[in-house]
């Protein structure tokens, strides 16, 4: 996995804010500045100034180039929405919330408790 990978995508250049490889498909980490093979996972943390792009042109890009599971994460709703690439476009496989403990594509062997991943409120 790395953290905001610059993939050089066909004509496209993207950064998802992270990106996973199987090992089958990158053994080992290029020593260059960009990367050219699709990831097989990425997640994009939408913010009010990225949510366009990420569900607008990446989702596309990533599509087109066979990525075979994304992640959106909206820390402001709390939720987590996981897809699964089908015949060139994303199938929702999955939406979770706030306190929930869940098994997600790809990484579906482990629980995962999204109540960690949330800044908890500021104090009153």
């Amino acid at each position: 996995m790395l953290f905001e990978p610059e993939l050089h995508l066909s004509a496209d250049v993207v950064v998802p804010d992270i990106a996973g490889w199987r090992r089958e498909r990158l053994a080992a980490i290029p020593d260059t500045p960009t990367i050219t093979r699709a990831p097989d996972w990425v997640c994009e943390v939408v913010s009010p100034r990225t949510g366009t792009l990420d569900r607008g042109r990446k989702m596309r890009v990533y599509a087109r180039e066979g990525v075979a599971h994304m992640w959106i994460v909206d820390p402001v709703t709390r939720t987590l929405e996981v897809y699964r690439l089908g015949a060139d476009v994303w199938l929702a496989v999955s939406a979770h919330g706030d306190g929930d403990h869940v098994r997600v594509e790809p990484f579906d062997a482990i629980v995962i408790d999204l109540a960690r991943w949330w800044l908890e409120p500021p104090a009153a």
